[in-house]
């Protein structure tokens, strides 16, 4: 089986991808890791009694902004490890394991339960890859230094993960943070953390053009914007059913579900965050975890909806100054959402914003920048 950095060479020149110094370092440490991997032999109970490391190569943690290819790096690395004691998997689905084991030793009562489940998660194992990690509520931090402490350290695991945050921006505000930082600390002393956060957004690429607001409401504009989250996330259209959803913790106890979540893109109906009660925070914890948010349903407002139309512009404000592309389905084209009413002034500034963030320059710029 070809390498990585060889199979990723051939993609080069049969001008696949586009040359990126950053992407072929990155192709390059990946690489090294699988001859690693691949000449290693996993030491028995004899070795690991008697403290034997050199089977546990060192793992990544590829971190970068937006369609920066980090998924595509990924696919690389795990099909051309020649090893089958691997697994990949999306890092949200991975804790929603964690949590169902986790529940299950608990019932037990024998102890602390977090030794049990990271046995149990490395039977069989060398390496764990996950794809996009992010931390969006307490009860994933509150675990994950103990849990990855056990796998690293305990269990010998190598763990490769892609992230759009650097590992000091993980979690960042959480609730509780405090309780986060020794994973941090640990992702920082025991794999290597590599940057590819250049400027060039290949993942905005692949959307060839679509437009990102679609009006009139109707399957037409649907099809459209179903058709742009799978291009985004390079998921299969032909498993619709089983999207991962997501619970955004938004602070103080409360969380905001998420029904479609993956690789930084969240889809919301207008409903769910402009019919209900909410503020400049909720809208701030979404523009922090997702690059991408999608909105459907997105009507044409009356008078009778100021409070509605009054959150979607405290909504767009806080997408745009966060550069979060936004994609939408609508009754009408900006100008017409809200003809009249309390605030109608005030909406034409947030008119303008979303003509601009439809523009090719707002696409390109990288999440968080302002």
């Amino acid at each position: 089986m070809a390498g990585m950095l060889a199979r990723y060479e051939a993609l080069l020149a049969a001008d696949e991808l586009r040359a990126d110094p950053e992407q072929r370092a990155a192709a390059a440490r990946l690489d090294a890791l699988q001859r690693e991997l691949e000449n290693g032999a996993r030491p028995g109970m004899l070795g690991r009694l008697l403290g034997r490391k050199d089977a546990q190569p060192r793992g990544v943690y590829l971190w970068g902004g937006v369609g920066r290819g980090k998924s595509m790096l990924m696919d690389l690395f795990h099909q051309t490890l020649n090893i089958d004691q691997k697994r990949r998997t999306h890092f949200h689905a991975f804790m929603l394991e964690v949590h169902r084991l986790l529940k299950i030793e608990r019932e037990k009562e024998l102890g602390d339960p977090i030794p049990p489940v990271a046995a149990d998660i490395a039977k069989g194992l060398r390496v764990l890859a996950f794809d996009e990690m992010v931390v969006n509520n307490s009860a994933d931090a509150m675990i994950m230094s103990r849990l990855f402490r056990a796998l690293i350290v305990d269990e010998r695991i190598t763990v490769v993960t892609t992230s759009n945050r650097a590992p000091p921006e993980l979690y960042k505000d959480g609730l509780n943070r405090e309780h986060f930082l020794p994973f941090i600390a640990l992702i920082e002393s025991e794999l290597d953390v590599l940057a590819l956060n250049g400027p060039i957004d290949y993942r905005l690429e692949r959307l060839g053009g679509m437009p990102t607001w679609h009006t009139p409401l109707g399957p037409e504009a649907t099809a459209q914007v179903r058709e742009a989250f799978f291009r985004l996330t390079d998921y299969n259209p032909e498993d619709a059913a089983n999207v991962p959803s997501a619970d955004l913790d938004l602070g103080g106890g409360r969380t905001l579900h998420v029904p479609k979540s993956l690789k930084g893109v969240a889809v919301f109906s207008f409903k769910r965050l402009c019919g209900e009660a909410r503020g400049a925070a909720d809208y701030l914890a979404i523009a922090h975890a997702y690059h991408t948010v999608i909105v459907v349903g997105i009507p044409v407002m009356g008078p009778d909806m100021r409070n509605e139309a009054a959150r979607f512009v405290t909504l767009v404000d806080t997408l745009y100054e966060h550069n979060v592309k936004l994609l939408a389905t609508a009754a009408a084209e900006p100008e017409g959402l809200y003809p009249k009413g309390d605030g109608n002034f005030e909406f034409q500034r947030t008119v303008s914003r979303l003509k601009e963030m439809q523009s090719a320059d707002y696409l390109a710029e990288g999440h968080g920048k302002s």
